[in-house]
Order: structure tokens, then sequence, then C-alpha cells
């Protein structure tokens, strides 16, 4: 008799939670997308790729860069197709057309679509709608998921009506700009840590966005470290934003930080090996309640090691030939 995989028996008629790569690696030139997507292949797919229109983009030839991310997202160099897009924010007159060449061009393989700077729930929801349509127009039937960007007050503001919309897949905390917005109030040294976990009005805002993202089934997604090549303040970085703040994903803006986030986003090891161990147990009982260790295990706790265990594999850990074979086949 076959035995059923996990996604059937414990998500069936529901939509599961996402589980996406935990570093999101942004660049904007094409040379820095192509050194970015050369990469993610040597490493498997382990990391997106955000191509970048809103700063990657020079005045007066922002056309030119979003067809150019159209041609990249297109070639064989983006063989595992984990590559986003951020366009222009509401206020730029560039925002629409970004859509009209983005979707159209590569709405089939696209990863997801990033709006930045947002100042209320309606834009994003206007942005949405647009993308929407562009879909409808070009004949593309998937969901392209959105990533939305808080980094202003009014964002944080509605961050619950936004976290509510359709195609949501992400919400990310956006740091330098928050900060800005506070003329003042917060010091630029909270630019960095500690002042960036330990500043009241940002660990206010960060809560508020992980507990707005997981209500609504989205991930929350953790700012940049600016020390670019400090690999261990990266890490430390990522290491409290999810143990303390409940992050499930990080920005890297340097090729150095990915690992760095990959490692500190891990499940525990142990704990990994603990949830194959259940999950192997869980199928040869149909997922039925079962005894490990003395302790009672159901669906409620199988739920949590099958996103566990996925959240694994997409950092790089190792997992048992007999997991790889029955889950991951």
């Amino acid at each position: 008799m076959a035995l059923t995989h996990p996604q059937s028996a414990l998500f069936a008629g529901e939509k599961p939670f996402p589980i996406i790569p935990a570093c999101e690696h942004f660049a904007g030139s094409e040379k820095l997308i192509t050194k970015a997507l050369e990469l993610q292949n040597k490493l498997g797919g382990l990391f997106d790729i955000t191509m970048d229109c809103e700063d990657g983009a020079q005045t007066g030839k922002e056309k030119e860069h979003a067809e150019m991310i159209v041609r990249i997202q297109n070639s064989e160099l983006n063989k595992h197709k984990m590559s986003g897009v951020r366009i222009h924010d509401y206020t730029n007159a560039h925002w629409k057309g970004d859509i009209d060449i983005i979707v159209p061009g590569a709405g089939n393989v696209i990863a997801y679509i990033t709006i930045p700077k947002p100042t209320k729930a309606s834009q994003v929801k206007e942005q949405i709608t647009y993308i929407q349509e562009a879909c409808k127009k070009a004949g593309i039937k998937r969901e392209i998921p959105i990533h939305v960007l808080i980094e202003t007050h009014g964002a944080l503001q509605d961050v619950f009506e936004i976290a509510a919309l359709p195609w949501l897949q992400v919400l990310d905390f956006g740091l330098m700009d928050f900060i800005s917005g506070h003329h003042g109030a917060i010091p630029a040294s909270c630019m960095k840590s500690p002042g960036q976990f330990d500043h009241e009005l940002l660990r206010r805002g960060k809560a508020n966005l992980v507990a707005a993202a997981l209500m609504n089934g989205v991930i929350p997604a953790h700012n940049v470290t600016l020390d670019l090549k400090n690999i261990y303040q990266t890490y430390a970085d990522a290491k409290r934003a999810h143990d303390e703040f409940g992050f499930l994903r990080m920005w890297s803006i340097y090729p150095a930080q990915i690992q760095s986030i990959l490692d500190a986003m891990a499940p525990n090891f142990a704990e990994t090996q603990t949830a194959c161990d259940i999950l192997i147990k869980a199928q040869d009982a149909e997922w039925g309640p079962i005894q490990h260790d003395g302790d009672l295990h159901d669906r409620a706790t199988y739920r949590y090691f099958w996103e566990l265990v996925q959240r694994a594999k997409l950092t790089g850990q190792k997992l048992p030939e007999e997991v790889e074979k029955r889950f991951f086949a």
C-alpha cells in the first residue's frame, strides 16, 4: 500500500504555510544579478534572489532595466526559477511600467514581486490588483507571490490589513527607511546592532510585523546587516531576528552574508533528526497518534515537524536517506 505524503495527509484542502528559502539576496545591476545566479546554481538553490528595479535602475533607463531583468529571468542561468523582482514604489511613475514589462515577459517564471514603501494598505491593494489584471491580459494562470516592504509609519499602522491581502507571501521589515521616518527620534546607531533589536520603537515595529505575518500565513523577513564583510555579525543578527522576534527569513546584500543567514535560520540539528524519526513513524501509522521517546504525538505536532524538516532542507541541512526517499524524491 502506498504511504500518504505529509502534504496530503496534514494539509488537505488548506492553504499551506509558505516554505521558502530563509535568505533573500538583493542584486541590482546585470553584473551582480549574473554573479548571484551563478552562486545560487553552485549552492543548489538554497537562497532567493531579488532583481531590483527600484534602486538598481539608472534614472532615465528604467524601461531598459526592466527589460534586462526579463531577459535574465528567461535565460538558462535562471535554472532554479527562484528569482523575484522589486518594482518601483507607489509614488514613482515607473511602477506600472515595471509591471507592464515584467508580468507579460516573465510572469510564468518569476518567483515573486516585491512592493516597496507603501504608506497605507489601499496602495498595496491597488498595486496587487494591477498585477492581477496584468496576469489576466497576458494569459498567466498562476498567482504570482507578493512581498511587501513595511518601512513607513502608515504601512506599520495597516500591517494587519496588508498581511491579509490576496497573493501575499512575505512581509519585509525595512529598517533604514523606517528609522529615517522617525526624524531623529531613533538614533542612526540603531541601523546596526544592538540598537536595531533593543530600541523600543524598533522592537514594537518588528514584533507587530511578525505577528501580522504569522497570523495570516505569511513569512516575516528581516532587514539587512549593514556590516557587509563581518560574517559573524550577520550570523548574530539573523540568530536574534529568528530566536527573539520570530523572523523566518532575512535579506542579504553581500554574497558572504548568505551562508551566515542560512546557518542562523536553520532549525536545530538535533530537533531536525527527532522530527525525521517522528514523521517516519507517523507515516507508517497512517498519520494516527504515536508515541516517541515516551511522548504522545498526533497531527498537531506532525504539522510542526513537517514544516521544520522542509525548512531544514532549504537551509542545506543533510537529512536521513529514508526521509529524502519518502518525502522529497
